[in-house]
């Protein structure tokens, strides 16, 4: 027996097109969902640094002074734990949504594809349609293609240099820092930052763009491993659609012996990854939805029902219901949940006032000239709070005990100061050797700050 294979059915053909991607624009329902949610992430993200909180930046990340404030809490690295668990929840918080709506993170909320969208926007408005962008970098450099490319850069470059400044602005309070770069006052530092995070963003956003979601990130790589049977995704439903073929409008596509793709190609000139879904599902995939909007033009166009392309199941494709109460699904939100809870607890029950206390390491007790037994201590107190702070220091819990202090002790925000204090008692006054005692610190601007923590009094 012989078969008549051909060479040229020999090569496999790749998922998706190697090259530059030319994005169609495209209009519809999940296409202004991200659009909406991508302007108001963006406006968020410009704003935060200017939002004004008793005075200050709600928002300053000092880095350099290892402290961060946000409106009105002082996280200094004493308070490691928060960002451990804040860390925490935003991995497990993505688990749970990746488990149910698959990489939605990825399609609608990422900052590489919001800004690599924005990007593709202002070369529409500048260059053309996506033919006409295909034909401007296939001709000649003429003056116009010149224009239309410096232009086009120029924007990008002027939109990369805003976003790096407004990102600077979380780390260097935003009206010093912008006032600086009207004046051309920024230091060396300063200006190595902005340039550096600007040329990532004009790298990644006009050059990189979809390779940096299948190569270079590394969620695409594993999030696979998140999805199950249930996971929503962006599914071609290739019963319905297949065999695919043109035809015209009018046209009976049961009488042709087709499905209802009609094989327009938009849902691939769409995607911003350049993949083809009708081949399944595909790593790059980041379930934008995009294609659906195409497919389900063509389908308004072709008087066919929408669908074609869809977020669905593979249990929905199979004629089956979606389990939403999912181990998997139900563990990640537990967890997710549990973390908040965790963080919340741990603001509640957080002061703004850290106190430790450390004996003198030269004598456990001495003997002034009067007879009397002298402890010394050095109190450490960190004023977590965002104003200047004067705190005032007491002991209980030994009666015959005096504390020789300063009436009040000033401490600047975010700072640390050490404090030596003296408690003098007549040692015959003293129940043993060894007599516990607490020190109580207070703010004088509010008493609810306050704290205590415990130590010992020895006598001879």
């Amino acid at each position: 027996m012989k078969f008549d294979i051909k060479e040229e059915d020999m090569i496999i053909k790749p998922y998706k097109h190697e090259g530059p991607i030319y994005i169609r624009e495209q209009k519809g329902f999940f296409q202004r969902i991200r659009r909406n949610l991508g302007w108001l992430l963006m406006l968020t993200f410009i704003l935060i640094p200017w939002i004004p909180y008793k005075g200050q930046q709600a928002v300053l990340l000092d880095v350099a002074s290892q402290k961060f404030a946000i409106f009105g809490l002082t996280l200094l690295p004493q308070d490691f734990m928060i960002l451990a668990l804040l860390f925490m929840l935003g991995a497990f918080a993505l688990f749970f949504v990746t488990n149910w709506l698959g990489r939605v993170w990825c399609g609608y909320t990422c900052p590489q594809t919001i800004w690599m969208l924005m990007f593709s926007w202002v070369e529409r408005r500048i260059e053309g349609t996506r033919n006409q962008r295909i034909k401007l970098d296939k001709s000649a450099w003429t003056l116009s293609k010149w224009q239309k490319k410096t232009i086009k850069h120029s924007a990008w470059l002027i939109i990369s240099l805003f976003t790096a400044t407004s990102f600077m602005a979380y780390f260097i309070p935003a009206k010093s820092l912008y006032g600086d770069m009207f004046t051309l006052q920024w230091s060396g530092i300063t200006s190595f930052w902005v340039f550096l995070f600007a040329f990532c963003t004009y790298g990644n956003a006009g050059f990189l763009r979809e390779k940096m979601c299948t190569i270079a990130c590394p969620y695409s790589r594993f999030q696979a491993v998140m999805f199950d049977k249930d996971t929503l995704l962006v599914t071609y439903d290739s019963a319905r659609g297949e065999s695919r073929g043109p035809r015209k409008r009018k046209a009976d596509p049961k009488a042709l012996d087709l499905g209802d793709c009609v094989d327009c190609n938009l849902c691939v000139e769409v995607c911003p990854a350049g993949i083809d879904i009708r081949n399944g599902l595909q790593y790059e995939c980041i379930n934008c939805g995009l294609c659906i909007d195409a497919c389900d033009d063509t389908m308004d166009k072709f008087g066919y029902q929408k669908g074609l392309i869809k977020y669905a199941s593979e249990k929905q494709m199979a004629g089956e219901q979606t389990n939403p109460y999912r181990l998997k699904l139900v563990g990640y939100g537990a967890l997710t949940v549990l973390l908040m809870v965790s963080m919340l607890a741990w603001l509640v029950q957080r002061t703004p006032i850290e106190v430790s206390v450390l004996r003198d390491r030269n004598a456990l007790y001495r003997v002034n000239y009067e007879g009397l037994v002298e402890n010394p201590y050095t109190l450490t107190i960190i004023n977590k709070t965002q104003q200047l702070v004067h705190y005032r220091v007491a002991i209980t819990g030994l009666d015959v005990a005096k504390l020789q202090s300063p009436q009040l002790t000033a401490v600047e925000p975010g700072q640390m100061k050490r404090i030596p204090v003296t408690v003098v008692a007549d040692g015959y006054d003293l129940p043993s050797k060894l007599n516990e005692l607490d020190f109580v610190i207070t703010a004088d601007e509010d008493s609810s700050i306050n704290t205590s923590i415990s130590s010992v009094f020895y006598r001879n």
